[in-house]
């Protein structure tokens, strides 16, 4: 409720919990095009978006609906899935001629390990300059699913609770114990269909 004449209601996105203009202002600024990720709880999205004046232009997007194409039967909104994602973001960029990018991960808490990092880790491995803190990145093990792994094993003498669990990996035929492999071969057949000219599953 306003309290005085100065009183300046917040803009609808900011009310929202949507936009924090201040930020949004420091990456416009920075005059690089903005590597955008956002996760829901089955999917990961990685975009390179350049501001315009009429609104946002998404040069690239790669959503982990797409790492089907090159094999991947886990489910899609995991670490290892979303760098995969951010790997495929990278490699299409780079195909379209785009180097470099500023991290952009909206209104989300930067936590350490998190899959926002794990799709930047992506990025970053195709080759695109985007500065970051070591700190914040996962390490090479989370990525590669090699928790998720480990906790299957821990749960393989309580058949229900690991039927359960892992209901979804089932369900595709692929063992959870099994993810760090799966995920090494996917992201061969990524990165052996980018090598040439950029040419992609689907393109």
């Amino acid at each position: 409720m306003a309290k005085n004449a100065r009183y300046c209601v917040q803009y609808r996105r900011r009310r929202e919990g949507k936009t924090n203009y201040r930020k949004r202002k420091a990456l416009v600024v920075s005059g690089k095009p903005r590597l955008v990720v956002r996760g829901t709880l089955k999917n990961v999205l990685a975009q390179i978006v350049v501001a315009k004046p009429q609104g946002d232009e998404v040069l690239v997007s790669a959503h982990s609906r797409e790492l089907k194409n090159y094999g991947w039967k886990a489910p899609r909104g995991n670490l290892p899935a979303a760098y995969l994602t951010g790997l495929l973001c990278g490699f299409k960029a780079k195909a379209k001629g785009v180097n470099e990018a500023i991290l952009d991960i909206g209104l989300h808490t930067p936590s350490k390990g998190a899959r926002v990092f794990a799709a930047l880790k992506g990025v970053l491995d195709s080759g695109l300059e985007v500065p970051y803190g070591e700190e914040k990145l996962p390490d090479e093990k989370r990525i590669k699913g090699e928790h998720i792994a480990h906790y299957a094993k821990t749960l393989s003498a309580n058949t229900e609770k690991y039927m359960s669990t892992f209901s979804k990996y089932l369900e595709s035929k692929v063992s959870p114990e099994s993810l760090p492999e799966h995920f090494a071969e996917v992201k061969k057949a990524l990165v052996s269909a980018f090598k040439s000219g950029g040419k992609h599953v689907g393109s």
